[in-house]
């Protein structure tokens, strides 16, 4: 239901200019309202930070610290890196 709801709301607003569509493996993460500044402070340095930790070895470090399981196809490889 999230994916589908999203897609529809994604391409209603043509926020992409392509269609907009979920890819076989994602993910969900949700912070509680007293991380709310954290989570702020993480988006807007998020450039700089990303300059020390890819997006990718972050999402795997997070993975591995919450102990998920995951399928290895499924992890964003360099292209997405940026």
């Amino acid at each position: 239901m999230a994916k589908g709801d999203s897609s529809q709301f994604v391409n209603n607003e043509k926020f992409t200019e392509r269609k907009f569509y979920w890819q076989d493996g994602y993910s969900a993460f949700s912070n509680s309202r007293t991380q709310i500044d954290a989570v702020v402070k993480y988006i807007m340095n998020q450039k700089q930070h990303h300059t020390k930790k890819t997006f990718r070895e972050e999402y795997l470090d997070i993975l591995r610290h919450y102990a998920v399981e995951y399928d290895e196809k499924y992890i964003f490889h360099d292209l997405l890196d940026g």
